[in-house]
């Protein structure tokens, strides 16, 4: 049930993304699908293989490369998925942050077996004889 919510979140970022930066294009729903089960499995086995490779950038860089390495799996799954399109590299970089800030918004109230997570706090009760006194 992950790995499906996982591709359906991609998808519906993707889908969103290419509505909302001018250069990525979406031809229809089922390219949508495509592009995220793609993106999902390039991020599974490119990209952690490009991280190790270029890890000395990365940390010269402050870790900002990483967001280069972000658009490349997006370009990537773009040159591979047919009916979707980035078209250039700001487009790109532009388009792999939205799609990780709409992928991480929608993942972090989903727990892995697929289950809305609600977030409480809980505090501690206090002590029996009331609150510290300060010196």
């Amino acid at each position: 049930m992950g790995f499906l919510f996982r591709v359906l979140v991609n998808a519906f970022a993707i889908y969103l993304v290419a509505e909302i930066v001018p250069g990525i294009t979406v031809a229809s729903v089922q390219a949508a699908l495509g592009a995220g089960l793609v993106l999902g499995l390039i991020n599974a086995v490119v990209r952690p293989i490009l991280i190790l490779l270029t890890l000395p950038f990365t940390l010269l860089t402050l870790g900002l490369f990483l967001f280069v390495l972000n658009a490349f799996c997006l370009w990537l799954t773009a040159e591979v998925v047919k009916g979707f399109e980035v078209h250039g590299f700001w487009a790109a970089i532009f388009g792999s942050l939205l799609v990780s800030l709409v992928s991480w918004t929608l993942s972090a109230f989903v727990s892995d077996r697929g289950r809305i997570v609600v977030i409480t706090r809980v505090g501690r009760a206090a002590s029996p004889a009331g609150p510290p006194e300060l010196p």
